[in-house]
């Protein structure tokens, strides 16, 4: 009797167990829906959201994956395109500088005949087609075989200036490997057919910023191929690469 009594008193002091508290990060997750037909939606908005963000990548896929070559075996063009990418104190970034590269290798192979090189100059002290036409004077390219197109803010306003502004129908675009199937695809909307040589860049973190910055921008390019939106700057028709292509012979 006495152990049983014992026994009870040792059980009567031990104190309640105490829920545990939820971590607050716990608690800011969504939650899903209890009902099988709300879950069933859920699973499919999600589907739908996932097609949405990569069909305007394969849209870019399907038009640019037979477009594009090497500096070895992309067909002869009268002009190349290169696309800025960025000026780090008034010089060409590294990216920039291998597209340019590029470009004057094209020019020396007797590839090309002119460059166009289009980039953003919206501000006096922010000059990247002037930089870029010294970097490639500096290797070898005449001066008076470059054009410069000072009003190139971005992929599609670079493409249909060039088709407008300077009459370019044909042409080989230069720019890095996770841009160009973009740069391709949005010229052929512009009305320029062009062939896409990618410049390969070690998978650094650039890289991988870049193609992730694709998706994104893959769904603009969509927008602006499908609404044809002018540039933020169109201007009048001008004569540089007629003339070049001229002084070219």
């Amino acid at each position: 009797m006495r152990g049983l009594r014992r026994r009870v008193r040792v059980l009567a002091r031990v104190p309640e167990r105490v829920p545990e508290r939820v971590p607050e990060r716990l608690k800011r997750l969504p939650v899903l829906p209890r009902s099988t037909r709300a879950r069933r939606r859920t699973v499919q908005a999600v589907m739908l959201g996932a097609v949405l963000a990569l069909a305007p990548a394969t849209w870019t896929h399907a038009v640019a994956d037979s477009r594009l070559r090497t500096t070895a075996d992309v067909p002869a063009q009268e002009v190349a395109v290169v696309f800025g990418a960025g000026l780090w104190k008034g010089r060409p970034t590294p990216y920039l500088a291998h597209r340019l590269d590029t470009a004057a290798e094209l020019y020396r192979a007797g590839k090309v005949k002119v460059v166009l090189v289009t980039g953003d100059n919206s501000r006096a002290e922010y000059d990247e087609p002037d930089a870029m036409r010294t970097y490639l004077t500096e290797r070898g390219v005449p001066d008076d075989r470059i054009v410069s197109d000072y009003a190139g803010f971005d992929t599609w306003d670079s493409c249909v200036r060039a088709k407008r502004i300077f009459g370019i129908d044909r042409a080989v675009l230069v720019t890095q490997d996770f841009h160009i199937k973009r740069a391709v695809a949005l010229c052929r909307a512009a009305g320029i057919e062009s062939y896409g040589v990618k410049v390969v860049e070690p998978h650094d973190s650039v890289f991988y910023y870049g193609g992730v910055r694709e998706l994104v921008a893959a769904g603009k390019a969509a927008l602006d191929a499908t609404l044809r939106p002018d540039p933020h700057f169109l201007g009048e028709r001008e004569k540089g690469v007629t003339e070049a292509l001229a002084s070219a012979g």
